[in-house]
C-alpha cells in the first residue's frame, strides 16, 4: 500500500512539474511575441526605412562668416529687414519670416557629399559657397568638379569631399527666423539666396 502511495505521490510531482515546464514555455513564446511585435511597432513608425541623418543638421550658427566674404553692394533685401523664406531645405523653414542677418555677393554650390564621420551620403546639399570650400580657387567650380568642404553646417561636413552639383553666382543670406513647426527660435543660418526669398505680405 505504501508502495503505491509513494509512485502516486512521485507520478503527480511528475505531472506538476511538467505543467510549470510547459507554462514556462507558453511564458518564453508570449515573450518572443511582444519582441516581434515591438520590432513590427518599430518598423511601422518608420515605414520606409528613412534615415534621420538630416536630423544631424543644426539650422542655427555662431554667424562667423569667412575673412573673405564680401558684403553685397545693394541688396534686394537690406540687413534688419524681414522676408518670406520659400525653401525647404528643413522641416519648419518654408513660409518662415525671416529677419535679414547678412547679405553677401559670392558663388552659391549645390553638392554632393559623404560625411566624415560615415553616415549616409548627402546628395544635393544647398548650401556651400565659394569661402567655404578648402583651397579654394579664384574661378568658379563648375558641375562635376570634387572640392574638399570647409563648411561646417552638418556632422560630418567639414572635411569631406564634395561633388559640385550646382553653381550660381548671387547674393546669398544669412537669416534667422522662427521654426513654423516648433517654435523654435533660429539664429543665423546659412544660407539662402535671393530667389528663395519674397517680400513679408
Amino acid at each position: 500500500m505504501n508502495k503505491k502511495l509513494m509512485i502516486g505521490v512521485i507520478a503527480l510531482f511528475v505531472s506538476v512539474v511538467l505543467a510549470a515546464c510547459g507554462g514556462n514555455d507558453n511564458n518564453n513564446d508570449t515573450n518572443n511575441e511582444s519582441s516581434e511585435d515591438m520590432v513590427e511597432k518599430e518598423e511601422s513608425d518608420n515605414p520606409e526605412g528613412e534615415d534621420d541623418s538630416s536630423m544631424n543638421m543644426d539650422p542655427s550658427s555662431s554667424g562667423e562668416i569667412p575673412d573673405d566674404l564680401a558684403n553685397a553692394d545693394d541688396p534686394t533685401y537690406p540687413i534688419d529687414s524681414e522676408a518670406e523664406i520659400n525653401a525647404d531645405h528643413m522641416k519648419g523653414m518654408n513660409g518662415a519670416v525671416a529677419t535679414i542677418e547678412g547679405a553677401y555677393d559670392t558663388i552659391a554650390y549645390e553638392v554632393t557629399y559623404t560625411p566624415k564621420d560615415g553616415g549616409e551620403k548627402v546628395e544635393n546639399h544647398k548650401r556651400v559657397i565659394h569661402e567655404e570650400i578648402k583651397d579654394t580657387k579664384e574661378e568658379p567650380y563648375e558641375q562635376g568638379d570634387e572640392v574638399v568642404l570647409e563648411a561646417d553646417h552638418m556632422d560630418g561636413m567639414k572635411g569631406a569631399t564634395a561633388t559640385i552639383d550646382n553653381a550660381e553666382d548671387t547674393t546669398v543670406y544669412m537669416v534667422s527666423y522662427e521654426d513654423t513647426e516648433t517654435g523654435e527660435e533660429v539664429q543665423n543660418h546659412k544660407w539662402v539666396v535671393e530667389e528663395e526669398l519674397s517680400a513679408v505680405e
